[in-house]
């Protein structure tokens, strides 16, 4: 029973070497592909229309931190606009988002 146990032993260490070195060369095969190694494909991301739609103010307009803050808001804009504001602004002016404080001035006070 124990030359049994034995044999069993070592047919499923055989089997699991065998398993992983096949393995193994798969996925350096995928690395060597001519094309580079497959990507799984991500789905794209939805389309959010801005809340706000109003340009940024011109960041010549001021000096400074405003005016690098007002460069900013003109280079990412989409991020901004998904950003809360909380100075109140959207209660006591009507604003849309963080975005809308760089369409009027606000963001410079």
């Amino acid at each position: 029973m124990r030359r049994r146990l034995s044999r069993a032993f070592w047919i499923a260490a055989t089997l699991v070497v065998v398993v992983a070195a096949v393995g193994f060369a798969w996925r350096a095969a995928e690395i060597d592909r001519p094309d580079g190694p497959r990507v799984p494909s991500t789905p794209p991301s939805p389309v959010v229309a801005r809340r706000e739609t109003r340009p940024t103010l011109d960041p010549a307009r001021f000096v400074g931190k405003a005016r690098l803050a007002h460069q900013i808001a003109r280079d990412i804009p989409d991020v901004l606009d998904g950003l809360y504001c909380y100075c109140g602004c959207d209660k006591t002016i009507g604003h849309k988002s963080l975005l809308s404080c760089y369409t009027d001035g606000h963001a410079a006070t």
